[in-house]
C-alpha cells in the first residue's frame, strides 16, 4: 500500500481556514472584510493555480479538495462583483471531475464532499446542475440548493444575477424575477 505524502503547505492552509469553525459560519454569508482577508492570503495561492503551478495537488483527495475549493470558493469572495470571481469555474469543475473519477469524493468527509459537488452547481450548463443534484442526492446531502440553482438554469439558461457583471442584457422576464422574493443574489 502506498504511503500517503504529505499534503502541500498551501493546500493545507485552504483545508484549514475554509473548514475552520470561525470560517464555516460564513459561508455563502460574506463581508466585505472578510473578502479581503481572504484575497491577502489566497490570491498569490490562486495565481499560482492559474499558472498551472499546483497541478501535483490533483494526486491526492485532500489536496484535490484545496484545488476544488481555490478555484470555486474563494473567488467568489476575492473577486465579489467582478469577472474574476467566474473565472476559473471551469477549472474547479475539471478537477472535481477527475477528484470524483479517482473516488477522491469517496475519501474525504461529508462536509467536505460537497465542495467537490458545489462546482457543477455554479455551471450555466444544464447537464452540469443535472450531475449537481445526482451528486448531492447519491451522497445523502442536502439537494435544496441544487435543485434551486438547476431550476434557475432550466428557467432562464444562465443566471440572470450575474448579468450585469459579465456585462450581459437582462431579459424582461429576468428583471421580474430578480425583483421578487424568490430571486437568488448570491
Amino acid at each position: 500500500m502506498p504511503i500517503e505524502q504529505a499534503l502541500p503547505t498551501d493546500a493545507q492552509k485552504i483545508l484549514d481556514f475554509w473548514f475552520g469553525e470561525e470560517t464555516q459560519a460564513k459561508w455563502f454569508k460574506s463581508t466585505a472584510e472578510f473578502d479581503v482577508y481572504i484575497h491577502s492570503e489566497f490570491g498569490e495561492i490562486w495565481r499560482k493555480g492559474l499558472m498551472g503551478k499546483l497541478s501535483n495537488w490533483q494526486e491526492s483527495a485532500k489536496g484535490a479538495l484545496a484545488l476544488t475549493i481555490l478555484f470555486d470558493q474563494l473567488p467568489l469572495n476575492m473577486y465579489r462583483d467582478t469577472e474574476k470571481a467566474f473565472a476559473t469555474e471551469q477549472i474547479s469543475r475539471d478537477v472535481a471531475s477527475k477528484a470524483i473519477e479517482m473516488g477522491f469524493d469517496q475519501k474525504v468527509s461529508q462536509k467536505e464532499k460537497g465542495f467537490f459537488y458545489i462546482p457543477f452547481m455554479h455551471s450555466e450548463k444544464l447537464e452540469d446542475q443535472e450531475r449537481s443534484v445526482v451528486l448531492f442526492s447519491k451522497a445523502k446531502l442536502d439537494t435544496q440548493w441544487p435543485k434551486h440553482h438547476k431550476k434557475i438554469i432550466e428557467t432562464f439558461g444562465r443566471f440572470p444575477h450575474r448579468n450585469a457583471i459579465l456585462g450581459r442584457e437582462n431579459t424582461q422576464e429576468e428583471c421580474d424575477w430578480l425583483a421578487s422574493k424568490g430571486s437568488f443574489k448570491g
